[in-house]
């Protein structure tokens, strides 16, 4: 049986050969693929437990489909108008964790969806997924990577949070590149910076010292998507930010974090394998990587403007108090409602997609 102890250890290892041959030092990038993704080892790809609602459970955190079933709910208002506007009848979900998503939005569409797609690279929660959605037989599928071309509507949610991102360091008014490498002494991971011609996509006022990421891999991620998605539409929720606030001065400490047990820390070095490593999304990327490939940005919102638009407020009416508590969590300021945003993207011609329908903030990407 695997241990915490074990699977670290394992993962440590694999990654400092990986150091090594690449001369002794690695980008952060790299690191963070490797330790999160790593076959069998890394943070997605073992069996250790990761979503649930408290830490008494095993997990690490809890995203909103877990936290209350009229997140589902609600978006699915968003995609059956979706899959009717661009005359689809598949959802494809990227990262589909528990499977709790997918229930909630195959109960609420019904027969508007002939075949939900989740691309998942977690073998362990794919595990769980199939489990969680046995009742609806072959109407499920899972992809390990995408096909020549797609057609439907997609949906991702804290998927982009989770792509390996390259850390940026302005120091003494010089800017690095933040990446891995193995003390000598203690055989332990440590910080190293090289010089670097990289640069955010805005330049951060001030002289003082900053640091920072650049998203090339979910940029990457978008184009592709949009290179494959021949007819359909796409929409990501997760945190993040604009351009403009992404990289303001004031946010000189980056946004990577990690999770583990419910409890955050900003330590990606140790217990690898162990713990989610995360950063937030900068939307204005991912909008101009999407319009360069050729999608078009439906709108972009808060998460609570957005399920709001959807009818979340009519469905909590409909519930009783605890599930209205939870559900609230959803559209709290405070909770998710304002640091989860909603981009929203379709192939062809724009429309008026309901989540957006007020409160649409794209012009501040």
């Amino acid at each position: 049986m695997t241990t915490p102890d074990s699977l670290t250890t394992a993962l440590t290892s694999r990654i400092v050969h990986a150091i090594q041959a690449a001369g002794g030092w690695l980008g952060f990038d790299d690191f963070m693929a490797q330790a999160l993704y790593t076959p069998g080892l890394g943070y997605y790809a073992n069996d250790l437990r990761k979503l649930g609602l408290m830490p008494g459970s095993g997990s690490d955190f809890v995203t909103a489909p877990e936290l209350s079933p009229l997140f589902g709910r609600a978006l699915a208002a968003q995609v059956g108008q979706a899959l009717q506007q661009t005359q689809t009848h598949e959802v494809w979900e990227f990262g589909a964790g528990s499977g709790a998503l997918a229930l909630q939005l195959l109960d609420t569409l019904g027969e508007q969806v002939t075949r939900y797609t989740i691309v998942d690279l977690s073998g362990a929660l794919r595990a769980r997924q199939q489990q969680t959605l046995q009742k609806f037989g072959d109407k499920v599928r899972w992809a390990s990577e995408l096909p020549a071309a797609m057609q439907g509507v997609v949906v991702g949610n804290e998927v982009l949070d989770a792509m390996p991102v390259k850390l940026l360091a302005r120091l003494g008014g010089v800017w690095h590149e933040r990446g891995v490498a193995v003390d000598a002494a203690t055989q332990a991971f440590v910080w190293q910076d090289r010089a670097t011609a990289l640069r955010p996509p805005l330049e951060v006022e001030g002289a003082h010292d900053y640091v920072t990421e650049i998203h090339p891999q979910a940029e990457a991620f978008v184009r592709t998507l949009a290179d494959k998605l021949q007819q359909g539409a796409a929409f990501f929720l997760d945190y993040g930010f604009p351009e403009r606030e992404y990289y303001h001065p004031q946010r000189h400490m980056g946004t990577v974090m990690c999770h583990r047990a419910h409890q955050a820390d900003a330590d990606p070095l140790c217990d690898v394998g162990l713990k989610d490593i995360t950063a937030h999304v900068n939307f204005t990327g991912v909008a101009l990587a999407a319009q360069e490939a050729g999608l078009e940005v439906l709108g972009y919102s808060s998460q609570a403007r957005f399920l709001l638009n959807c009818g979340l407020a009519q469905l909590m009416e409909q519930s009783d108090l605890a599930a209205r508590a939870q559900a609230s969590k959803l559209i709290m300021e405070h909770e998710m409602g304002e640091l989860f945003k909603v981009i929203g993207l379709t192939a062809g011609e724009p429309w008026a997609a309901l989540g957006f329908s007020a409160g649409d903030r794209t012009h501040t990407l």
